[in-house]
């Protein structure tokens, strides 16, 4: 099965943070591993390249929702920059989930009420 077509890039580029918090929760994980496992986790739907990843992953720093470590590397034995959620970033991730089930919910209300569609 062919991978699906990618999402238009303001639509992800308007989600990128909330698909990087998902995916950070739990043990820690660096850029390309990041980007790996949103390819595999919906087919290839979520590729996200290295030109808006590792400034995504910067910003998310800077505000304090991730924190990221300096550890050896998975092959090369180089070091590479692994991201942990912090206990901010955690509420943060629970606060855009709730919006974003919200906005889905009401665009779903939308279009059953707006003639039908669905």
């Amino acid at each position: 099965m062919p991978p699906p077509t990618p999402p238009d890039a303001n639509l992800l580029r308007g989600h990128l943070d909330l698909i990087l918090l998902s995916i950070i929760q739990g043990p820690p994980k660096y850029g390309l591993e990041i980007s790996k496992l949103a390819q595999d986790a919906t087919d290839g739907y979520f590729d996200l390249k290295v030109g808006s990843l590792y400034p995504a992953l910067h910003r998310l720093e800077k505000a304090g929702f991730v924190q990221g470590e300096f550890r050896s590397g998975p092959r090369s034995g180089s070091p590479v920059k692994a991201y942990t959620l912090t206990e901010s970033g955690g509420r943060e991730l629970a606060v855009r989930r709730a919006e974003f089930e919200t906005f889905t919910q009401q665009l779903g209300r939308l279009w059953t009420r707006a003639g039908g569609m669905k």
